[in-house]
């Protein structure tokens, strides 16, 4: 990747400062800052990878530690991976030991079968991969990115084991697991003596399915914590989608996660009364939905994209504002529905 002159970055001295929210990950020694920044989308060959570096270093002047990555992001697949090495070995090299890198892998990149699923083939040699990419020896998190339920969770949990025994990972995690199959994960990492650190679920004001199928409750009663996904549910808990139309460049026109039909009357409707609430606390929807994950004490972390420097700033003023009151908490849980705005 390209990016013109060898850098000069320096990282901002108050970085510490300007976040001041890390969060103990569970019951592990390891605190993540509230925010977490996920190359998720946004970060493939067709966006300018200059501005995308621009954002990337901003963050970490923010405070934002923990870089968020899987091997299919892109796109192409592995793009963001090479795109962050690029970024790590300009800019970021003398900060290693200061940051969080985490990637995944499980979910599919292609048609072989060694490019998919949770065998200690696909997990190990992926991870290798994603170290050649990231030009780093070692990641902090390595994750098994989706349940494979045709492969005995046994293995895939004994790949996550090796891959923190080698060295190639400092803790394990797991991503998009039911609250079931998670117990069972984590119960299978803690008797190999390598206890599960985090899970990564979506949450948001419109999908709850962390509280319904007692993910939450799981995460407290066996000490892992929660990175969480998709807060803003893909800009749904935005004002972008509030005057029924949908702006050029949003996700709602190209992404394969979000369709023009979820901004329906519904959403509008539900949307606009969460916007309302937020606006009589003198913030943003987008900064509500964000305040509201993050209210969960088994909450560790949020993840969240940007495609500037000012989304970055705007989202984490989120955490300026006053905590929700019981009436608050009561009318969100009133307009925002579980399954509003889904998409499969």
């Amino acid at each position: 990747m390209a990016f013109g002159a060898p850098s000069a970055h320096r990282a901002a001295d108050d970085r510490y400062e300007k976040l001041g929210d890390y969060r103990r990950a569970g019951n592990s020694g390891l605190e993540l800052p509230s925010f977490s920044f996920g190359l998720w989308q946004k970060f493939g060959t067709d966006r300018p990878c200059t501005t995308q570096r621009e954002i990337v270093l901003h963050a970490f002047d923010l405070g934002i530690t923990h870089f968020d990555n899987a091997n299919r992001y892109g796109p192409p697949p592995r793009a963001a991976e090479k795109f962050f090495g690029t970024v790590l070995r300009r800019d970021l090299w003398p900060y290693r030991d200061e940051l969080v890198l985490s990637t995944k892998a499980g979910n599919p990149l292609g048609p072989s079968p060694y490019l998919k699923g949770g065998s200690r083939k696909s997990l190990l040699a992926s991870l290798d991969h994603s170290l050649r990419d990231l030009g780093t020896d070692y990641v902090d998190i390595f994750y098994s990115h989706s349940p494979d339920l045709s492969t005995p969770l046994e293995e895939t949990v004994g790949a996550l084991v090796t891959a923190v025994r080698s060295g190639k990972a400092r803790y394990a995690g797991i991503s998009n697991y039911s609250a079931e199959r998670a117990r069972e994960a984590a119960e299978l990492l803690r008797n190999a003596g390598i206890p599960l650190l985090v899970h990564q679920p979506r949450y948001s004001i419109f999908d709850r399915r962390p509280e319904l199928d007692g993910l939450l409750e799981l995460a407290a009663e066996d000490g892992f914590g929660l990175v969480v996904y998709s807060p803003l549910a893909q800009g749904l808990l935005t004002d972008k989608y509030l005057d029924g139309t949908i702006p050029p460049g949003a996700r709602a026109r190209d992404s394969a996660f979000l369709s023009p039909d979820t901004i329906d009357d519904t959403y509008r409707e539900r949307a606009t009364a969460l916007n309302e609430i937020a606006r009589r606390r003198g913030q943003s929807l987008a900064q509500l939905a964000l305040q509201w994950v993050l209210r969960q004490p088994q909450v560790t972390s949020a993840l969240i994209g940007a495609s500037s420097a000012w989304q970055l700033d705007h989202n984490l003023k989120a955490l300026d504002f006053p905590p929700l009151t019981d009436e608050e908490l009561t009318l969100i849980d009133r307009h925002g529905i579980h399954g509003t705005g889904s998409h499969p």
